[in-house]
């Protein structure tokens, strides 16, 4: 009989699989919101004080650090930037999502929690995006870093932060294609 052992960084608690698993239903229905054009219901995962930031590669192929001072995709330093963008969504006040409505399929992978300090885990996972409009289909894909706040009844996202591996993009990336 064989005495097989794993490293003692793969053995997990039930309670990191318990957060882990937390964590995945909660990624995987915000991205089911976005797919289901469900903004109001979206917008629930941000807490109020909430940054949502996808910074942009700079001349020396390096992401922009400081969303104050240099150049960005998408930043908005809390919750109501976001919702000022879904209301233009809505409202059809938005040249990238006239009609016909563009169609998406988040897909999202390699979850992982990478610190976590009480209620609060910080997260990281790659996704790509299928984006249908005008009888084409474009891809995005990249990586997020998410602060998670586990404490109240449902989570909330207190930090979202995008990178966009795209070396190139043809139209305006909204906040639904990411």
């Amino acid at each position: 009989m064989t005495n097989l052992t794993r490293p003692a960084a793969a053995l997990k608690s039930a309670e990191e699989i318990a957060t882990l698993e937390t964590v995945r239903a909660f990624l995987y229905k915000e991205a089911r919101l976005l797919d289901d054009r469900q903004f109001d219901e979206w917008l629930q995962c941000y807490h109020p004080d909430s940054e949502f930031w996808m910074p942009a590669w700079d001349v020396d192929d390096r992401l922009t650090e400081d969303p104050q001072n240099e150049i960005s995709l998408i930043y908005y330093d809390n919750r109501g930037g976001i919702e000022d963008r879904i209301f233009r969504i809505k409202t059809d006040r938005s040249s990238a999502t006239s009609l016909p409505e563009p169609r998406t399929g988040h897909n999202i992978t390699d979850i992982e929690i990478m610190e976590q300090d009480g209620d609060q885990v910080k997260v990281r996972f790659n996704w790509f995006t299928l984006y249908f409009r005008y009888n084409t289909t474009d891809t995005y894909f990249g990586n997020s870093f998410y602060t998670i706040d586990l404490g109240g009844g449902e989570p909330v996202i207190l930090k979202k932060k995008v990178v966009l591996k795209n070396d190139y993009i043809h139209h305006v990336v909204d906040v639904y294609m990411i």
